[in-house]
Parts: C-alpha cells; sequence; structure tokens
C-alpha cells in the first residue's frame, strides 16, 4: 500500500520565511451556532446511497458534542457532519463576509448564554450549506446551544508569503501557518500533511469561481483507491494535499499543481460527495512542498485534542 510517503532527500536545507501579516486587516464577522436542519413534509428525510439504498443519517448543523477535530471520519455514522459547532449569521450578506473572511485557525469567542466568554478555534468551512465550524472544548460544548452568538476575529485574508511567489494563501491565519509550516525549500513552502490524495478523486465543490469559501469533497467509494492512498484513517482536521489540483481561481485538475487544506466535515454516502477539504494554499507551479506527518492535524499542531 503507498501512502504517499517521500523518499527522497532533501536537496537544500530549510530556510525561514516572512508573510505580509504586518499589512493585513484585522476585523470582526460574527454568526450564531446553527440548528441542524430537515426540509418539512412533503419532502422526505432519507439520503440515497451510491448502492441505492435510502438512509436518515445525522447532517450538518448544531453543536456535535462528540465529535471533534481529530475523530476519524470512518467512525462517524452520519453524513456530512460538522464537529464541534456549526456556525451561521442570520442574514445571508452578513453570512457571506463570515463564510469568506473567517480563516483556519481564528480566535473565536461565544457572546452569551451559559458558555459565554468561552475561545475556540475556526477549524473550517463547508459550501453549499455556508457554514463555518468552531472547535472548543467539551466543556464548552456542554453548554453550548443553537442562537448563541460567536464573535470571530478575522485575520488572514490576503496573507502572502513573499518568497514563494506562485504561493497563494487563502482562509490562512498567519498564527496558525507559522505553527504548522516548516520552511521555505529550493523556493517552495514545506508543509507537512497526513495525506497526499490524487486531485482525481475529488468531487463536489470543482468548477467554483473561487476556493476563499466552501470546501470541496474527497469521493471514497472505491476501496482500493481508498487503501492505495492510505485514506482509511483520514480524520477531521488533517491537513492534506491534493495533488495536480490548481485553486487559484477555482478548483480544477492541473498537472504540476499542488493544493493543501484541512478536512472540514465528514465522509458521505452520497454520489460525489464525501470528506470536505477547506483550501489553505495553492500553487499552479507546484511551489508547495508536502511531507508526510501522521501528526499534520489542527488538534495537535495547535494543542486542541
Amino acid at each position: 500500500m503507498s501512502t504517499g510517503r517521500s523518499t527522497a532527500a532533501p536537496q537544500t536545507a530549510l530556510a525561514g520565511f516572512e508573510t505580509n501579516r504586518a499589512k493585513l486587516v484585522r476585523l470582526s464577522v460574527v454568526g450564531e451556532v446553527t440548528p441542524p436542519r430537515y426540509a418539512p413534509p412533503p419532502a422526505n428525510p432519507y439520503r440515497i446511497s451510491t448502492d441505492g439504498e435510502p438512509r436518515v443519517l445525522p447532517g450538518t448543523g448544531g453543536v456535535t458534542y462528540n465529535v471533534r477535530v481529530g475523530h476519524r471520519v470512518r467512525d462517524i455514522v452520519g453524513d456530512h457532519v460538522e464537529p464541534a459547532v456549526s456556525m451561521k449569521n442570520p442574514d445571508d450578506g452578513a453570512n457571506g463576509g463570515l463564510n469568506v473572511l473567517a480563516c483556519i485557525g481564528n480566535r473565536a469567542t461565544v457572546l452569551g448564554g451559559e458558555a459565554a466568554g468561552t475561545s475556540g478555534v475556526v477549524t473550517g468551512k463547508h459550501g453549499g450549506a455556508e457554514h463555518v465550524m468552531v472547535d472548543f472544548p467539551p466543556d464548552a460544548l456542554e453548554r453550548m446551544i443553537p442562537g448563541d452568538r460567536i464573535l470571530v476575529k478575522s485575520f488572514g485574508t490576503g496573507l502572502a508569503v513573499p518568497d514563494v511567489p506562485d504561493l497563494k494563501c487563502m482562509s490562512l491565519d498567519p498564527d496558525f501557518l507559522d505553527h504548522w509550516a516548516l520552511g521555505v525549500r529550493n523556493g517552495k513552502l514545506v508543509v507537512p500533511v497526513t495525506h497526499r490524495v490524487p486531485a482525481a478523486i475529488m468531487g463536489s465543490g470543482l468548477g467554483r469561481d473561487n476556493a476563499y469559501r466552501g470546501d470541496y469533497d474527497i469521493t471514497m467509494f472505491d476501496d482500493e483507491t481508498v487503501a492505495e492512498h492510505g485514506l482509511e484513517d483520514l480524520r477531521l482536521g488533517d491537513l492534506v494535499a491534493i495533488v495536480d489540483a490548481d485553486a487559484s481561481y477555482g478548483r480544477y485538475l492541473r498537472r504540476g499543481s499542488v493544493t493543501v487544506g484541512i478536512i472540514a466535515h465528514g465522509d458521505s454516502i452520497i454520489a460525489g460527495h464525501g470528506p470536505g477539504v477547506t483550501c489553505l494554499l495553492t500553487s499552479r507551479s507546484g511551489a508547495i512542498e508536502p511531507v508526510v506527518d501522521a501528526g499534520a492535524n489542527i488538534g495537535h499542531i495547535l494543542g486542541l485534542l
């Protein structure tokens, strides 16, 4: 079984890198914990699997008490389950601001209710549902309910690494990048990832005109492909490299490109869907060097677990 691990010796030593963080804007975006939703009758609650089986499963939204970053996606009985807290702004325009400007690694603060004052961390963005996911400690989750308002101090939109000009950063907090990235080697930003995923198995979310909001899905219906790329142990919060994928101006397959993102939501039984990847880095020329490291999960990197 191939895990995508590289055995090539490094050509040069790692060098430090600078960002443009001093020029970035920090501003507020607000949402509230959104409840799980199902369409009312006469719509039915079934989701149809790729085997033609109708199933009723937990899905998006709400406070998910027992699923956080670090949870193996194949250990969840659900469809597109979002870890910890799902938030949304009831005003469409304000929700657009929340979904575009919230960055992975941003701090979030509960504004009211029994968990008021508790801090969490943004861990993903989910297109279609237009949700932003925030991880909170278990004791805070027990005290949160749908409707609780959450403030995110957005910081990271426009982030750049001048030493790697063909690198685009999106939805990425500079502090998280500093904790995660290893440095620059041969003109490429070196970042740990848990898996290397071929662009050919990416599904829902392809063809968007930007990757600054939402996600796109890894399709995991073919067991041989899952085994070949070691995806059985994929976890929420894992950083993964999508090889031969460009997300500079929309998500699509382009040989030689690399996109790196974070697993934002759980697996799905629906054709074309699967664990969602929120894009964080992309390079059309492949100016990203992903190195496989089983610990490359936001929960471990930021000490959330």
